[in-house]
């Protein structure tokens, strides 16, 4: 463990400590702030007795399935833009325009449209996550060297061969960036979507401990949030790394290093 990580954790460590220190000194109501131990109690035992079990498995299906429709339209439509001059000018100010509508606002409609369930809660994270994806690829391939294109031209390389050979390779650092913010994304807009009218997951689960004025269940639930997302971003962090330290070699063979 470095120095910084270990300050790092140490400034976490110290911070839950003097939460706790005040909460017992100062005798907060755990209707308004629960002190940590009370926290982690309701966390333990909502974990032992499988409570938390069926809220995390419906808001990872939510998230995951929402991130891969979300990352497949964004980056195939962000390819298509970069390729066609004619896209970009017709269609993208229509689709910027569509990102300032709140996601939240259409959680009611698709559950008009789509019925109560999971599929409308899929639908609101894959258009939360489309956006950074999307835009994170046009730009990528929109700015690549002009010597590896001309490189490209001289090979008689086709448009096919040079969107997969080159654009794509030389893009990729920022269209993983773009998966991984699209990843946060997800999570929020799952969870918020839950908070519209679903009876199971994280979100609902928090709504219900809010109604319930279950304080410590709250904190706890928002704690699952925090970590199963911290997670997931740092599974796709380490994909990241492992694939761009292979994209290296695969560079320097085909003479664009």
């Amino acid at each position: 463990m470095t120095i910084d990580r270990f300050l790092s954790l140490l400034l976490g460590v110290s911070l839950i400590a003097i939460w706790e220190w005040m909460a017992r000194a100062w005798h907060w109501s755990q209707l308004v702030l629960p002190a940590p131990s009370r926290v982690l109690q309701s966390l333990s035992s909502g974990w032992t007795t499988g409570y938390f079990q069926p809220h995390i498995m419906q808001t990872l299906v939510e998230v995951v399935a929402g991130w891969c429709l979300g990352s497949c339209i964004g980056f195939l439509v962000g390819v298509l833009f970069a390729e066609s001059s004619r896209c970009r000018q017709i269609l993208l100010p229509y689709l910027v325009t569509s990102q300032v509508v709140p996601k939240l606002a259409l959680g009611p409609l698709l559950m008009l449209w789509l019925g109560f369930g999971t599929l409308p809660l899929v639908v609101i994270s894959a258009l939360v996550c489309f956006f950074p994806l999307f835009e994170n690829t046009l730009t990528s391939m929109r700015h690549i060297d002009s010597q590896n294109l001309d490189l490209f031209r001289l090979m008689n390389a086709s448009k096919w061969q040079t969107l997969w050979l080159l654009k794509v390779p030389s893009g990729l650092p920022e269209i993983l960036a773009g998966l991984r913010v699209s990843m946060v994304l997800a999570w929020v807009g799952a969870v918020v979507g839950e908070f519209v009218g679903a009876t199971r997951g994280l979100g609902a689960l928090s709504i219900a401990a809010q109604g319930s004025m279950d304080t410590p269940l709250m904190f706890a639930v928002l704690i699952l949030i925090t970590l199963l997302g911290w997670v997931s971003y740092q599974a796709l962090l380490v994909i990241e790394q492992q694939l761009l330290k292979n994209r290296e070699p695969m560079r320097r063979e085909s003479g664009l290093a």
